[in-house]
């Protein structure tokens, strides 16, 4: 598994991608002054967009139906959360677009090679919005299971 964006999972027999390029901007408005240089304020983070793109080989690797699938993702119009297959949570992303180059075909008209590129959008504030603070919830799972271990006894 290279990459999972919801239950889609970006792989060797669906969409192998030989590039992921990850941008994140970041919000720094200046303000003018006289004499001097302009000061300058960070207001957070912008946009964090991903864009993965490849070269499928019907033959070999995925084709149209895995861009068929993923297609149908875009159109439902949802957020869905991105993982890699080391264990990275990137956020929860949607599908701004998804683009496919039909090359070198066969006699019945079906591409040998298909060129694709999918552009990813992050949507969630942060991690910590996603999941909330990870000590509360861990102090609330202890704290239950700790009830539940005194009511046994």
């Amino acid at each position: 598994m290279m990459l999972v964006l919801g239950m889609f999972v970006f792989q060797l027999q669906t969409l192998p991608y030989q590039s992921l390029q990850r941008d994140v901007d970041y919000r720094w408005p200046s303000n003018s002054r006289v004499g001097q240089r302009p000061a300058m304020q960070f207001l957070g983070v912008n946009e964090e967009k991903i864009v993965l793109s490849g070269s499928l080989l019907p033959e070999i690797t995925g084709g149209r139906l895995s861009l068929l699938a993923l297609n149908l993702m875009a159109d439902e119009g949802r957020a869905w959360p991105l993982l890699d297959g080391s264990g990275t949570i990137y956020g929860m992303f949607v599908i701004n677009s998804v683009s496919e180059t039909y090359t070198e075909f066969f006699a019945d008209g079906s591409a040998r090679k298909i060129d694709f590129t999918v552009n990813l959008t992050r949507v969630d504030e942060s991690l910590t919005a996603m999941f909330g603070d990870i000590q509360k919830q861990a102090d609330s799972l202890v704290g239950s299971l700790q009830s539940k271990i005194g009511g046994l006894f």
